[in-house]
């Protein structure tokens, strides 16, 4: 752990990301033991990854940055709402370019620019692109403990990489899974779901390398990989979680997750 804290938060953004990845492929292999995935047992999954990813937006990222902004002499709502509509505005666009199919829908409705892509590759990039600012949300809260303000702390980056880790093992299973039921082996529904998580320390590296250079940046970037997720939980998790009506079970899921995000960033943080 001391060596951990000795090294540069690129560094940190990378391992912590690298970490969660390796998540995504521990659920993965969960194809290694199952050819299906109970629909019931996905729908809890997908609202305990909404919930993780609802707390981590808040008690991670949104109430730093409006802390950070207010210390900082800014208008403590501006970073926040700005940041928070731009990330949201992001992941619009790239949802609407990056071609992607949810699991358990038609090829009909996949999304994105039409594309002769297989439906395998469509259905690993829809779990890539909520990757994405997952990626981004890690790094820029390990990047942020670079600016040495007292509302961002290496443990509440540990807190957030913990609690998106956790919840990637569900979505590596529930890309990997489906996969081997279309005809995969399992190995190669493996590579596909493991692949799905490659982009997180990407993303990790590229967010807390700018916001160690442009730290005047901080709270708008915490806010931007806050409202890019809450893009993710509305327009992807929570409808597809509540679609085969096990609604009750899905919301019990998502309070979980959000139970148990909350308890690691405010005990570590």
């Amino acid at each position: 752990m001391t060596y951990f804290l000795s090294l540069s938060p690129v560094l940190q953004a990378l391992i912590g990301t690298l970490f969660t990845w390796f998540v995504t492929a521990l659920g993965a292999a969960m194809v290694f033991l199952f050819k299906k995935i109970n629909r019931t047992v996905l729908d809890m999954m997908l609202g305990f990854a909404a919930g993780v990813m609802i707390a981590a937006s808040f008690w991670s990222l949104l109430n730093p940055a409006i802390a950070m902004a207010e210390s900082s002499g800014m208008t403590p709502w501006v970073p926040a709402v700005v940041g928070f509509l731009g990330g949201g505005i992001f992941l619009f666009a790239i949802d609407k370019i990056l071609p992607h199919l949810h699991n358990g829908f038609d090829m009909s409705e996949a999304e994105g620019i039409k594309t002769s892509w297989q439906r395998s590759v469509l259905l690993v990039l829809a779990i890539t692109l909520h990757n994405i600012p997952e990626g981004l949300a890690v790094g820029v809260a390990f990047g942020a403990v670079a600016a040495n303000l007292p509302e961002a702390t290496i443990g509440a980056a540990i807190a957030l990489a913990l609690g998106i880790g956790i919840q990637n093992f569900p979505e590596g299973a529930a890309v990997s899974i489906p996969l081997r039921r279309e005809g995969f082996s399992r190995t190669k529904a493996f590579l596909y779901g493991q692949a799905s998580g490659i982009v997180e320390p990407i993303a990790g590296v590229i967010g807390a390398f700018l916001v160690i250079k442009m730290q005047t940046l901080l709270p708008y970037a915490l806010s931007f990989a806050a409202g890019a997720m809450i893009f993710v939980v509305v327009e992807e998790l929570i409808p597809e979680s509540q679609r085969e009506k096990n609604t009750d079970l899905a919301t019990l899921g998502a309070m979980a997750g959000f139970a148990l995000m909350m308890l690691l960033d405010v005990a570590l943080g």
